[in-house]
């Protein structure tokens, strides 16, 4: 239950990140270098408090200038894409990426997938496309290197994590290490100027402290008793969190569409569980 909390509070977080960042930078409220400046500078104030708050001792782990790298990779990245992709093709690349160098990974360091874990995924990846595939066109060849780019490196960022022994403390001293390229980014936008309304700068400043910055914290947090194959399956939850998030906030309409894929991702990822149990 433990388990379920956090990977459930962590794909919430994704999910309303996903919706801050739409409302952001497809609505044009910001330019996607302040966006990612001000994301990043957030979680940086949030994260450093709540470790001063809850430390009782020196953290053992600190994180990692590999993981730091990862995280703003993606930060960066992912704006960028956001500024030629729409919603549905982004969700795509995006989470295709993301499994795919997952599933990768883990079958690099030696671990075989059962049969069962094989049909989850597939049956859990073909929901999500069933989702997303009506509002899914062409993409800009740029647009899909940026958000392929930004779902390789959420997948090490993530990878980095398995091994936690204090997510808060890992989570911060992550986005501790992304200031000198922040800083980068912020002479970036004295150069060439940048275009900031101010519901942009509030919506980079709930993406960046709460959505990011604790939002990856309590996933770093569910990976300590999640296998790589979990991990990666149970994000084609976000989309249809969003989705649903959508229906209850915005009184859009429950389609059968969105039914039978969200029967769908969730019964993937029920099969990969029981195939890991088993």
């Amino acid at each position: 239950m433990k388990t379920l909390t956090f990977t459930l509070l962590a794909l919430l977080a994704f999910a309303g990140n996903s919706v801050l960042c739409r409302l952001a930078l497809g609505e044009q409220a910001i330019d996607a270098t302040s966006f990612t400046a001000i994301r990043l500078l957030s979680g940086i104030f949030i994260l450093v408090i709540l470790w001063a708050i809850t430390a009782r001792q020196p953290a053992e782990t600190k994180g990692s200038w590999k993981a730091a790298g990862y995280l703003f990779v993606y930060a960066i990245a992912f704006s960028f894409a956001y500024l030629s992709l729409d919603t549905g093709t982004g969700a795509l690349v995006l989470f295709g990426a993301v499994q795919i160098t997952m599933i990768t990974a883990s079958l690099v360091n030696g671990n075989r997938l059962q049969a069962l874990e094989w049909c989850g995924a597939l049956l859990a990846f073909g929901g999500f496309v069933y989702l997303v595939l009506p509002n899914v066109t062409t993409p800009s060849i740029i647009g899909f290197c940026l958000m392929a780019a930004a779902g390789i490196a959420w997948a090490f960022y993530t990878l980095a994590g398995k091994g936690s022994n204090n997510p808060l403390a890992d989570t911060t001293f992550n986005f501790l290490r992304t200031l000198p390229l922040v800083l980068l980014l912020g002479v970036v936008i004295i150069w060439l100027g940048g275009n900031a309304s101010i519901k942009g700068v509030m919506l980079a400043l709930l993406s960046g402290g709460i959505t990011s910055g604790i939002g990856y914290a309590i996933w770093y947090q569910a990976l300590r008793d999640l296998s790589a194959l979990q991990a990666a399956v149970v994000q084609l939850l976000v989309p249809v969190i969003a989705a649903g998030g959508g229906v209850v906030f915005s009184d859009e309409q429950i389609s059968l569409r969105l039914v039978l894929a969200g029967a769908l991702v969730l019964g993937g990822i029920l099969m990969v569980i029981m195939a890991k149990r088993r």
